[in-house]
């Protein structure tokens, strides 16, 4: 079983920068991949971003490459998601996931609870 508690969902203007963090802790979280994806109000849950287990590999979507970067920390057992060039359209819940690596941007095992990101215009 793998817990993810997600943090640093915020307000910000357009242009600007916000980084997101999951915290994961469970006795194998180490082992899977994390990824990060949103939804936005009327729209399904959308892939975002993953890191394998190493931190070697990444994976985004179109729609936030170049502006996005995905990392984690094993020693701490953390993913991050640095926002920049933030976007009103990127204003959604925000959702950490773990799984492996070939499934975790369509179908990751475990899933956080969100935590809200608002970009204005």
């Amino acid at each position: 079983q793998v817990q993810l508690v997600e943090s640093g969902g915020g307000f910000v203007q357009a242009g600007g920068s916000l980084r997101l963090s999951c915290a994961a802790s469970g006795p194998t979280s180490s082992a899977y991949a994390l990824g990060w994806f949103r939804r936005s109000p009327g729209k399904e849950r959308e892939f975002v971003a993953a890191v394998d287990r190493t931190g070697d590999s990444t994976y985004y979507a179109d729609s936030v490459k170049g502006r996005f970067t995905i990392y984690r920390d094993n020693a701490k057992n953390t993913v991050y998601l640095q926002m920049n060039s933030l976007k009103p359209e990127d204003t959604a819940a925000y959702y950490c996931a773990a799984g492996g690596w070939v499934v975790v941007h369509t179908h990751p095992d475990y899933w956080g609870q969100g935590t809200q990101v608002t970009v204005s215009s």
